[in-house]
């Protein structure tokens, strides 16, 4: 699988995949109840980067980010071996962890910052040891915010949880099953941290809620230079012409769609480099006006 790497003045940024391919459109229409074919195909500057007429270009991955000081990964994916209701997720064997390992070994680690809790997003935070699921990095500081946590930890002992749903919206949050297997093993590890914090020197939070209650972005800063990490603020890069466009699996979708413009109002016609953690290769990009909208133009890693 391609490896992009970036960086942002002393920081270095490696992307390492679990899953890519173009995904059909007919099944982002599913997750996209507002969307439609005819309004994404009208979306010229998609064509040939994004969208080929038929599918979008999208991933599941995580990123490595070096600084000076800290080795911390931004979102874990899937994970191998879990059990879930969608097939998407259901019990992966991938090769993740050892063309992870061929950046850092696990026990270099020194932090797992999720953006959010999600099922494809906190799945290697743990793997399966002895019959039970035990942190996959072991030295690591596992950096949560505190609301998210305590949404997915009541979402899991809620026997009516799944009726905020609907029954596809549902089957990809699976956030019990999550909860139990992904989330609960690290507890003995985890540090709270709060949207607008410093997590550690040249890595910030950027509150990003409605996806979910906690949700975040990454804000990378060094030498004048500057990446965000986009969490599921966008799933996908169609988002950026029509940021009202929401998934079925937001927990507010209203509030999701108001994070996404003033988003795109902040970092538009900046040099800030856009990463989008659910993008396929290009992954990352800049965002700038385009009339009423906006666009994203692709930057090549380097």
């Amino acid at each position: 699988m391609t490896t992009e790497q970036w960086r942002v003045g002393n920081i270095s940024i490696t992307k390492i995949e679990e899953t890519r391919g173009w995904t059909p459109l007919d099944f982002l229409l599913d997750i996209f109840p507002a969307a439609t074919r005819e309004d994404i195909e009208r979306i010229e500057w998609l064509r040939p980067t994004y969208f080929d007429g038929e599918n979008m270009n999208g991933m599941v991955h995580s990123l490595l980010v070096q600084t000076p000081t800290h080795r911390i990964v931004v979102d874990t994916g899937i994970g191998n071996g879990k059990q879930r209701i969608s097939p998407v997720f259901d019990n992966l064997d991938t090769d993740f962890l050892e063309r992870f390992e061929q950046v850092w070994r696990r026990e270099e680690v020194d932090g797992v910052l999720a953006t959010h809790l999600h099922i494809d997003h906190v799945g290697w935070n743990t793997i399966r040891e002895d019959g039970r699921w035990r942190p996959t990095f072991p030295n690591a500081r596992y950096y949560f915010v505190r609301e998210e946590y305590e949404h997915w930890q009541s979402f899991a002992r809620n026997p009516h949880a799944h009726e905020t749903y609907s029954e596809f919206g549902y089957s990809m949050v699976d956030g019990a099953a999550v909860y139990e297997d992904s989330l609960a093993p690290v507890a003995d590890l985890i540090t709270w941290v709060e949207p607008g914090q410093t997590v550690v020197p040249g890595i910030s939070l950027i509150s990003t809620a409605g996806h979910t209650p906690g949700h975040v972005s990454i804000l990378l800063e060094d030498e004048a230079e500057s990446a965000v990490i986009t969490g599921d603020l966008m799933h996908s890069q169609f988002q950026i012409a029509h940021p009202d466009w929401s998934v079925a699996m937001d927990t507010d979708t209203e509030a999701a769609a108001d994070s996404r413009k003033a988003f795109l109002e902040r970092f538009a016609d900046t040099p800030t480099l856009i990463l989008g953690t659910h993008f396929g290769t290009p992954t990352g990009g800049h965002i700038i006006r385009d009339g009423d909208a906006y666009k994203l133009v692709p930057e090549p890693a380097r």
